[in-house]
């Protein structure tokens, strides 16, 4: 089983973010928001990430994530997306003059 963890980001009352991690090197992003009854979560990995992993990770996400917290739910609901991280974007990042953030990707 490959080497994941989470490593959490923020938290607030009724959500979470984390970045993933495999073997010390960031492959992925989490966000669980806590609507009760359902949790909803997305999950976007890296490209290099196998179904099999993928398979791991959401298993990790209900039994290390959200039974960790103690949530009554009714319902895990985990959108997964992959492909290729292209950067992080904030305000403070963004070129100055006419650019804008979507200009980089």
């Amino acid at each position: 089983m490959p080497g994941f963890y989470f490593q959490r980001e923020a938290r607030t009352p009724n959500s979470e973010c984390y970045t993933v991690i495999e073997e010390a090197t960031p492959v992925g992003r989490l966000d669980i928001h806590y609507a009760s009854p359902v949790v909803h979560a997305t999950l976007v990995v890296s490209e290099s990430i196998t179904q099999e992993g993928i398979q791991d990770l959401v298993e990790m996400i209900d039994e290390d994530l959200i039974d960790a917290v103690g949530i009554e739910r009714e319902e895990l609901i985990v959108h997964v997306h992959q492909g290729r991280d292209l950067g992080v974007y904030s305000q403070n990042d963004w070129p100055r003059g006419n650019g804008s953030p979507e200009e980089g990707a």
